[in-house]
């Protein structure tokens, strides 16, 4: 599939309105900024995330046929989690592709959980005759920022570890290396944060959190990947 040939080519009227899910963590999900004391966690704007930015690229390509939207994406999750509610929050809505983004918290379990988890969640789309895309998280912090509320500042500083040692960097690899022994295409947004940091970007002021979380001009980034890879021909 296409998906923008296909709406390029689209004959009003139509009905066939293309569906699409996100399985992910607190990214997909739409969280910013983190509270402190507070139980939610987090803010959440639904307007900035990724995908809403997606659907509106996809409306100028064609402003009569909508783009639905599935956001299955939960703050806190991994792909083991995501992997455990897949039929509930993506397979039973039978979309017409599925972006698959995990690793911010996978780096807390070991390696193997997570290529094992994410190897399933494509499984199970491939099984489901579901096109999938996997979508690269953006870096973790690298410094504790002094923004950081103190509550999180503890696993700021292992984050920061987890970032500065190359571990995240060994997970995004792995999923790279998965997706591609499987054809599964990748928008690489962890590559384009790479090459700011590289260029001297200070990219822990690029977390809303100053941890893991992008700002909101920053889901520009993942909705620009997307939109590449969603103009090439995308098999199940």
């Amino acid at each position: 599939m296409n998906l923008i040939q296909k709406l390029r080519e689209a004959v009003y009227p139509r009905t066939d309105t293309p569906v699409l899910a996100f399985l992910g963590d607190s990214v997909t999900h739409g969280a910013f900024e983190c509270i402190q004391g507070e139980s939610a966690g987090c803010a959440f704007d639904f307007e900035a995330v990724y995908h809403n930015r997606l659907r509106k690229k996809l409306l100028e390509v064609n402003p009569w046929l909508p783009v639905s939207i599935i956001n299955a994406g939960v703050a806190g999750d991994n792909a083991e989690m995501g992997l455990a509610r897949m039929e509930r929050d993506v397979l039973s809505h039978r979309p017409d592709l599925c972006v698959v983004n995990f690793a911010l918290n996978d780096v807390n379990q070991p390696l193997d959980v997570y290529v094992s988890s994410l190897g399933r969640v494509f499984d199970r789309l491939h099984e489901a005759h579901i096109p999938a895309i996997l979508l690269t998280p953006n870096m973790l912090n690298t410094y504790v920022h002094p923004g950081t509320i103190p509550m999180y500042r503890d696993y700021a500083a292992v984050t920061a570890e987890y970032q500065i040692s190359g571990r995240m960097d060994t997970y995004v690899d792995a999923a790279r290396e998965l997706a591609a022994g499987r054809g599964i295409p990748v928008a690489d947004a962890y590559a384009a944060w790479g090459e700011m940091a590289s260029r001297g970007t200070d990219t822990t002021c690029l977390l809303a959190n100053y941890i893991n979380h992008p700002t909101r001009e920053m889901h520009a980034l993942f909705a620009d990947a997307l939109f590449a890879v969603l103009d090439q021909d995308i098999k199940a």
